[in-house]
């Protein structure tokens, strides 16, 4: 869901339409599609398509990103085309209220956090050469997160019923792991019931 809120806000800063003006910028959305296809190398995000993909992880559009994930309209258009995407099942999709808001009845949630240290030298690694620093990309997290966690329509926060997973010290590959293994074992203690 992260990716489809960047190509948002991306599509908002490329129109001149401010962050925190959700009238504006629920009639951006009505001429707007997001679509997300996968390829053997991960997802590609379509913006009205158009393969944006690389350019959603500049720092303007990760801030924009989470000033118009705040206004309850927007969020109401994000998460129906997220129940679309996944009306038949079978999907794994993540975004910091998949397992609250957008799909509050699926079989796995895991909700993944690590320090701030962590999360900003991984942003620091995705972002584009000397763009930012990894100070400012932990003011940038700290600040992301705070507005997140206190909105008043889905603030991030785990589901009740979700596996939580501090990634700080996981490489990716041991992270993916230990989510395989989880999964493993929960499909197969459905199985055998």
């Amino acid at each position: 869901s992260g990716a489809m809120s960047r190509a948002f806000a991306r599509k908002a800063l490329d129109s001149g339409v401010n962050p925190d003006q959700p009238a504006a910028l629920e009639a951006l959305s009505r001429s707007t599609t997001i679509e997300l296809k996968p390829t053997p190398n991960g997802n590609r995000v379509l913006l009205d398509g158009a393969d944006v993909t690389a350019s959603l992880r500049d720092p303007a559009v990760t801030q924009a990103a989470s000033r118009v994930s705040v206004h309850p309209a927007i969020r109401a258009w994000m998460v129906s085309l997220q129940r679309n995407m996944g009306r038949s099942g079978g999907v794994v999709m993540e975004g910091r209220d998949i397992g609250t808001v957008v799909f509050p009845n699926a079989d796995i949630k895991f909700f993944l956090d690590a320090s701030p240290e962590a999360r900003s030298q991984r942003r620091y690694l995705e972002a584009p050469p000397n763009s930012t620093t990894p100070q400012a990309l932990r003011e940038e997290i700290h600040k992301r997160d705070e507005r997140d966690r206190n909105r008043a329509d889905s603030p991030l926060r785990p589901a009740p019923d979700a596996i939580l997973i501090d990634s700080t010290e996981l490489n990716l590959d041991q992270l993916l792991a230990r989510v395989e293994s989880i999964v493993t074992d929960k499909l197969s203690a459905q199985a055998s019931h």
